[in-house]
């Protein structure tokens, strides 16, 4: 984890906070991710042509990785059409991270040293922190959590298959660049048989919002894709996920949610685990 790798995951996550605000702030999710996917899927088609082909052993990964953000999507706009975004955001991100630590020990065979394991587990504690502050208060809405958790499974899951699929491609922009072009195709073209003949008048309306979402969204993963070829999956992840925060503030300053003194404090923790990832690399 070095400080320009730890720069540019920092940077995705604020665009990926960004981008994630964007789809909850379209009252039609279905609108709002098909403009998001919609134009990931056109940039990485303009991008293929100067880019480098991935190589055969990253194909596999890039297939699997096609179906799992399928359903990181479904799962994604499920979770904002039941809950808030202050609350639906962080639980999504952060179970992610425990889990790709895991997940990267059996498939990766990266297993942290003892500073990155506490800066991975000083980190989740301030994001699970955020979480919890969402639901203080409240009756806890059991459906929508169950959204959230289902897409954090999802999220450690695409993480680790593309972590593994961009080393394998030889090009981590080749490899961006066919995986937007292939996983914005599903959901747009749905919305295309859904409208049939309004496609274009529903999105209209919506349309600069959703491919400046779109735009946020390439740079978020792509920035990620590259540093996963300079440096272990579980820091990265838990270290991208410090987008929970700042989509804690974004919930407080666009949605009128609070922010409050436990969320700085788990801010703070935050800091705390990403000194001690840097310490580790």
């Amino acid at each position: 984890m070095t400080p320009l790798v730890t720069a540019a995951v920092l940077f995705a996550a604020v665009t990926h906070a960004c981008w994630n605000a964007i789809a909850h702030r379209i009252t039609d999710k279905l609108v709002g991710f098909t403009l998001i996917a919609g134009g990931g899927m056109l940039i990485g088609l303009a991008f293929i042509p100067f880019v480098p082909v991935p190589a055969s052993a990253a194909w596999p990964y890039l297939v699997a990785s096609v179906f799992i953000h399928l359903a990181y999507y479904v799962l994604l706009m499920k979770s904002f059409r039941l809950g808030d975004f202050g609350q639906a955001y962080p639980i999504a991100r952060g179970t992610a991270p425990l889990v790709v630590t895991l997940l990267a020990a059996l498939f990766a065979h990266e297993v942290p040293n003892g500073w990155a394991a506490a800066g991975i587990a000083v980190s989740c504690a301030g994001l699970t922190g955020v979480a919890l502050w969402g639901m203080r208060g409240r009756r806890p809405n059991w459906a929508a959590i169950g959204a959230a958790l289902a897409t954090g499974l999802s999220i450690a899951a695409y993480t680790v298959v593309d972590g593994l699929g961009v080393r394998a491609s030889g090009s981590a922009s080749g490899f961006i660049a066919w995986l937007m072009a292939m996983e914005g195709v599903a959901i747009p073209a749905y919305a295309l048989w859904q409208w049939r003949g309004q496609f274009i008048p529903v999105l209209r309306p919506f349309a600069g919002i959703g491919l400046l979402g779109a735009v946020l969204s390439v740079t978020a993963y792509g920035l990620v894709l590259w540093a996963q070829t300079k440096a272990e999956l579980a820091p990265i992840a838990a270290l991208r996920e410090s987008s929970i925060i700042v989509g804690a503030a974004i919930g407080a300053v666009f949605f009128k949610e609070r922010f409050g003194a436990p969320r700085i404090a788990a801010a703070g923790l935050l800091v705390v685990g990403i000194g001690l990832m840097l310490h580790a690399g």
